[in-house]
């Protein structure tokens, strides 16, 4: 029996391609060829699961309970039906033959990989619907190792007769360490910046991202820390407890001026579409169902909606850079990290229950969904995880229906339920902010994730209130808070 070769750590260092106007031909024409095979090879393999659907055997055994004999079964099934990773591999290879010249067989499996990731989730019910990609809508073609195909050597990308430099500054100490780890893999990656197209190298590396120095001390600028740090994420704020400092800070404040100018180009942009499209809309303003006529757009309607992508790219490009700085300061709180187990992405979908208020009126069924979608705290989390995992940690995610942070008092040993409007609590006499409470209790929970240590609360809850004080202090002269924070 073989084992599978465990993963290895790696991460990915960005390097800007300089491409000549011959050079830039090349790359948009084979990312058109790879939109091509990947829309190819998605389109055969819905049919193929199609044409699965209509067998009696695998109908029957979909109405069964699951079991290992029937798994077996379904599985010998999708490879009679040539439904997996594999016979794409299969499939893929005469229309690379056809396009050798652009297109390696490396990158042609890669991209058949892709195809059958996207419709694997349709295929087990993981998503209702799969997409084909339109024009330009590829931005990422990659290999499989650094030996053939695309890859990096000598400060260039080599592939298929193509050789592009990439721009590494003298000065930059990270990339000359990071380049000397081994490499993986490569990826070409297609950006529009500023209406312009700008071709990047990412380079998969194996082992740890090299340590940052600061040139003036010399030392380490984010080493990680010891001891327990509790974290209360909302779904615009996060709460973080140690015992050297406590935080309520708002989740990527860099996107907040941008999201205004967002709005104004969306409704902008709503203008134009309902007066070029007349045609399109009901005389209450929805969208024809019934109507297959073309869209009508407009020189200054795709103006409009360029300058809407370029807004977005920024504000994912100042929200990550957010969530980096945020993880790197909560790493030197401490290693032992703790917070709740949260699914952001029921939050983010609207009420499914109708309810009339005492008004008489409907309430609304929308939740979460825009603040999460502009905040991104499960990308936060992940990236925080990330970095514990180059140090050898990693999160911990509580059990959130047992601990009740929310609801604890850890004076009286008791459970008392609250509103979510309710800010504030009452605790040994003292007002505590209610998120900043949570992250208190988080940071105390025993190591079994289930239960909260009332012994460490006890002896920790002098210097929390101290460095709680501290912080309502500083939130209040800050010239932006949120009504959630309740100062």
């Amino acid at each position: 029996m073989s084992l599978a070769k465990p993963k290895t750590k790696s991460y990915v260092l960005t390097l800007k391609l300089k491409t000549e106007l011959w050079q830039a031909h090349i790359l948009e024409k084979r990312f058109e060829i790879g939109r091509k095979i990947y829309n190819a090879c998605l389109g055969e393999l819905l049919k193929r699961y199609k044409k699965l659907q209509h067998d009696e055997q695998y109908r029957h055994l979909a109405q069964q309970p699951k079991s290992k004999e029937r798994n077996n079964l379904l599985n010998e099934l999708y490879r009679q039906y040539g439904i997996n990773e594999y016979a794409m591999h299969d499939f893929v290879k005469p229309m690379q033959h056809h396009f050798k010249k652009h297109i390696d067989s490396h990158t042609a499996q890669k991209i058949a990989t892709r195809a059958w990731l996207a419709a694997e989730k349709r295929i087990f019910g993981n998503a209702k619907k799969v997409s084909f990609k339109k024009y330009n809508e590829m931005d990422s073609l990659e290999g499989k190792t650094n030996s053939t195909g695309i890859r990096f050597k000598d400060k260039h990308l080599l592939w298929n007769g193509l050789s592009i430099p990439v721009t590494i500054h003298p000065n930059d100490v990270y990339a000359h360490l990071a380049l000397q780890d081994r490499m993986k893999y490569c990826r070409i990656v297609r950006k529009r910046i500023r209406g312009k197209i700008k071709y990047f190298l990412q380079l998969t590396l194996g082992g740890v991202p090299p340590k940052k120095i600061n040139r003036q001390t010399g030392e380490i600028k984010h080493p990680i820390g010891q001891g327990d740090v509790g974290i209360d994420m909302g779904t615009q704020t996060v709460a973080i407890c140690s015992t050297k400092d406590v935080k309520l800070l708002l989740l990527a404040p860099s996107v907040e001026n941008i999201e205004k100018q967002k709005r104004v180009l969306q409704r902008k942009l709503d203008r134009q579409r309902r007066a070029n499209n007349p045609h399109k809309y009901n005389e209450d303003g929805t969208i024809k169902k019934d109507n297959k006529e073309k869209w009508v757009w407009s020189k200054n309607y795709l103006k409009t909606h360029q300058q809407l992508a370029e807004l977005q790219r920024k504000m994912a490009d100042k929200r990550k850079q957010d969530h980096q700085r945020l993880a790197n300061w909560i790493i030197t709180l401490g290693h032992r990290i703790q917070v709740e187990k949260m699914n952001f992405k029921a939050l983010q979908a609207k009420a499914k229950e109708t309810k009339v208020g005492t008004n008489g009126k409907y309430k609304k069924k929308k939740r979460f969904g825009k603040c999460i979608a502009n905040r991104a705290p499960s990308l936060f989390l992940n990236i925080l995880n990330q970095k514990l995992q180059y140090e050898g940690y990693s999160l911990q995610y509580i059990d959130t229906f047992r601990v009740k942070a929310s609801q604890y008092d850890h004076q009286n040993d008791e459970y008392n339920k609250k509103t979510l409007s309710q800010r504030w609590h009452e605790v040994d006499g003292r007002r505590v902010q209610r998120d900043l409470y949570s992250a208190f209790l988080i940071m105390n929970v025993k190591d079994n994730r289930k239960e909260i240590d009332r012994h460490k609360c006890l002896e920790r809850w002098d210097q929390f209130i101290r460095l709680h004080d501290e912080e309502i202090k500083r939130l209040r002269l800050h010239p932006y808070v949120i009504s959630s924070m309740g100062i």
